[in-house]
């Protein structure tokens, strides 16, 4: 790249919370999650039962390890109580509500205060600072908006950073390229996906995306590999930086990579507590090992959450950029969208990583789950770069699925189709089709 080192934000310019020590932010978390505790048990029945169902009660946590005595919380917690039977507040003190698509069940509703849609605002702008963005910046918000938390968690965030925001939404990616062109953004909020469909558009419009004006790339919403990072950057000359949430903690700016390190996301442990679980007995594990990521709220008002199941697996490692906090390895993958063929698991994010290093391959690519006979049968439909000569589509199938076999252990098809045949994402992706059942 081209571009100068992301530069680390000016100590006077970090928030109080990013300058603590780790004793400083234990402390915090101790008052916070007591605090937390109790508001859930008070005034949630679904907490109050649940906490009584397993002999705990908010007195119990004298420390923060205690919190594995309580009971965990699901999305299904959530659905069951669909629409507003988690909410700690009386509705006329819900500032907000946000939800998922809820495409597979009952969406999952989640509520806020005007503290918590502040406090998110705050963090959300931590966060655009953390990788890169200042005040004055023009910030091209691709996120959606409504009911999804993307697009106007990133929206509060960028005004309360003091940047400019171009809340452009998802879609309509010739207008995409038109308003990064004409508006000179610095920064671009966005999945990661379609952010590589946006720079497939400049390089159709005859456009070279390294020479626009972005400078930084926040992106999350979906697992990403380091070598999505590094086609992004090659291709934009731009700093990727990787943003994580999900809307039942807040949304997105529970965690944040620094520009200055990209070395995992630092979780902004003054609000929320993570742990790290076996994902099958749940049995909690200690920082550096992998599993499954918890968290539970400890500033939330609207709806409190404790011990929330995201089915992300990733491991916690101490602070680099912001020494007092933890970081999280990037997300590898999640406990529910795992393939178990022929007793090997397997994640999309590794099939991406081996699609990413294979010469003549777009990073555009598709499983498909089928039946064999009796076993279950994997293949990969993946787009063949413009530029890619059609003899050698053969060779970069086989180079893929002797990659697939040798680095994680099963075997799969490989079909190689023309560029801009596969559909694509203006949100999270969907990389695996299911046709065992038809």
């Amino acid at each position: 790249m081209t571009v100068r080192l992301g530069e680390a934000p000016p100590r006077d310019m970090l928030d109080a919370a990013e300058r603590m020590s780790v004793d400083e932010v234990r402390a915090l978390q101790l008052e916070r999650l007591q605090w937390s505790l109790r508001r859930a048990y008070d005034n949630v029945a679904h907490y109050r039962k649940s906490f009584d169902a397993h002999g705990v009660h908010p007195d119990d946590c004298r420390e923060l390890a205690d919190i594995a005595r309580f009971p965990m919380t699901t999305k299904a917690d959530l659905r069951d109580n669909y629409p507003f039977g988690m909410f700690a507040v009386p509705q006329d003190q819900v500032a907000r509500v946000h939800a998922s698509s809820g495409t597979t069940g009952r969406p999952t509703v989640v509520g806020y205060t005007a503290t918590d849609i502040d406090n998110w605002a705050g963090l959300m702008a931590r966060s655009i600072r953390a990788a890169g963005g200042r005040p004055g910046h023009k910030v091209h918000n691709a996120y959606g908006y409504g009911l999804f938390t993307g697009g106007l968690g990133a929206h509060y965030g960028i005004e309360k950073l003091g940047a400019t925001a171009i809340p452009i939404s998802g879609g309509m990616t010739p207008r995409q390229v038109q308003l990064i062109v004409d508006f000179s953004p610095d920064v671009i909020m966005v999945t990661p996906s379609y952010l590589l469909t946006v720079i497939d558009e400049f390089e159709r419009q005859g456009l070279d995306p390294r020479a626009s004006s972005l400078k930084v790339g926040i992106f999350g919403a979906e697992p990403w590999t380091e070598q999505m990072r590094l086609e992004i950057e090659d291709r934009m000359d731009i700093h990727a930086v990787d943003i994580y949430g999900l809307s039942e903690v807040m949304g997105p700016g529970v965690s944040q990579e620094c520009v200055e390190t990209k070395d995992g996301l630092h979780i902004w442990e003054d609000h929320f507590l993570p742990e790290i679980v076996d994902p099958l007995d749940g049995d909690v594990l200690a920082d550096g090992e992998e599993g499954e990521l918890l968290f539970t709220s400890l500033t939330k008002e609207a709806l409190p959450i404790i011990r929330y199941r995201t089915r992300d697996l990733t491991r916690l490692l101490p602070g680099t950029a912001r020494p007092g906090m933890r970081r999280m390895q990037k997300i590898t993958g999640r406990s529910d969208d795992m393939i178990i063929l022929r007793g090997v698991n397997v994640f999309p994010t590794q099939i991406e990583e081996i699609v990413l290093r294979t010469a003549g391959l777009a990073p555009h690519f598709q499983l498909v789950l089928t039946t064999a006979g009796r076993m279950d049968a994997l293949g990969v439909r993946v787009e063949a770069r413009p530029e890619t000569p059609f003899e050698r589509r053969e060779a970069a199938a086989l180079e893929l699925v002797t990659a697939v076999k040798d680095r994680v252990g099963v075997s799969v098809t490989c079909e190689i189709v023309d560029p801009d045949t596969l559909e694509r994402s203006v949100g999270k992706l969907q990389r695996l089709v299911d046709r065992r059942s038809l």
